[in-house]
């Protein structure tokens, strides 16, 4: 048997519907939570991000204990999800990007050769010592609510980083990764590096789940993503399997990935995340063949249904929960992020009913 390599602050919620679940158990109800769940689309998030720049708010440990807590309090979900970004540990590290409104992520500098990915700057611990802060003043806030901890894979940091901010088709990601394959690997292994200290960091300081988000993975062929990115991503997965035990869930999510979802899974991931363009008893079979166990799912209700009457949420959540009864577990969630002009008491709603669907 594994045994952890490091003394871990994590509270014990074995029976945590959310942890049952992952771990293929059976839950005394589907576990649901949202992601993006803390954000836009509630007003009191609004109110106490007014005036503070996203990054900061990121790395100020009272504003990301209070934010975390906003979607629990209000909406019962079964989980918590550190509120971060995906860029925050390059920021802190020290790499000059900000988060500009309407855009997203952009970086001074973007990244074009190899002399660039050797200049990059490493993360240390005491860059995000804000984020560890903020996790132990959750751990006296959540009670028995599971805290998932967050990061992004090293594709998408990388896209960030080549492109120099968002991008519709990657072009000089993509043309970095087949010309210069010696320098796409060292950057992907650096990025990888600075996730997996991230995560460590989290676990560390108590997180019971980590999500990782692999944004931009869609835009890959399954060929592309088993040569130039699933081995970077599987160091993370499996580096904090190891540094756990196994204790810490690792659940793996991307847009658009219904080709690489197999590819995702055998990463390393505890429980795949399905956006709502699959679904999940064709997300079963396609990850199946590959796995001596039927896999855990997360997902995947299309998050523009919310905004549809409640009929045709709920019955797109009886749906969901039916095709997810193919998995070997189900955590309930959107096939992405809640959108901003979501309804904050549909989503309260839909946790209720969820709750009421027992297993």
């Amino acid at each position: 048997m594994t045994h952890p390599t490091h003394v871990s602050n994590r509270r014990g919620l074995d029976d945590a519907p959310l942890l049952v679940a992952a771990n293929g158990g059976t839950p005394e109800h589907t576990p649901v939570w949202f992601m993006r769940q803390a954000g836009r689309s509630l007003p009191e998030y609004r109110r106490v991000r007014e005036g503070v720049p996203m990054l900061r708010a990121c790395l100020t440990p009272e504003l990301v204990c209070e934010i975390t807590m906003q979607p629990v309090r209000r909406h019962g979900v079964d989980a918590a999800i550190l509120f971060s970004d995906i860029v925050l540990p390059l920021y802190a590290a020290g790499v000059g990007l900000d988060i500009v409104s309407g855009t997203g992520p952009v970086v001074n500098q973007p990244v074009r050769g190899a002399a660039d990915v050797a200049a990059l700057p490493e993360l240390e611990t005491e860059h995000v010592e804000g984020v560890s802060e903020a996790i132990r003043l959750l751990l006296g806030e959540l009670g028995s609510t599971p805290l998932i901890g967050f990061a992004g894979a090293p594709f998408t940091l990388a896209s960030y980083l080549v492109e120099g901010g968002p991008s519709r088709n990657h072009e000089r990601t993509k043309a970095l990764m087949h010309s210069d394959p010696e320098t796409w690997h060292a950057l992907l292994g650096k990025l990888a590096e600075t996730t997996l200290k991230f995560l460590r960091v989290q676990v560390d300081a108590g997180v019971d789940a980590i999500q990782l988000f692999d944004s931009w993975a869609g835009a890959l062929s399954p060929r592309d993503y088993v040569t130039y990115v699933q081995p970077h991503t599987s160091r993370i997965l499996r580096g904090i399997a190891e540094y756990t035990g196994g204790e810490v869930p690792r659940i793996h999510f991307g847009v658009g990935t219904g080709e690489l979802l197999g590819a995702m899974h055998e990463a390393g991931a505890s429980v795949t995340g399905v956006d709502w363009r699959v679904p999940l008893d064709t997300a079963a079979s396609r990850i199946d063949p590959l796995q001596p166990s039927r896999p855990v799912l997360q997902g995947n209700l299309d998050p523009a249904v919310l905004f549809s009457d409640w009929e045709s949420v709920r019955g797109e959540t009886e749906r969901i929960l039916a095709e997810g009864e193919s998995a070997g577990g189900h955590i309930f969630n959107l096939g992405h992020g809640v959108l901003p002009d979501t309804d904050p008491e549909v989503l309260t709603r839909l946790v209720e009913f969820v709750h009421s669907r027992r297993d």
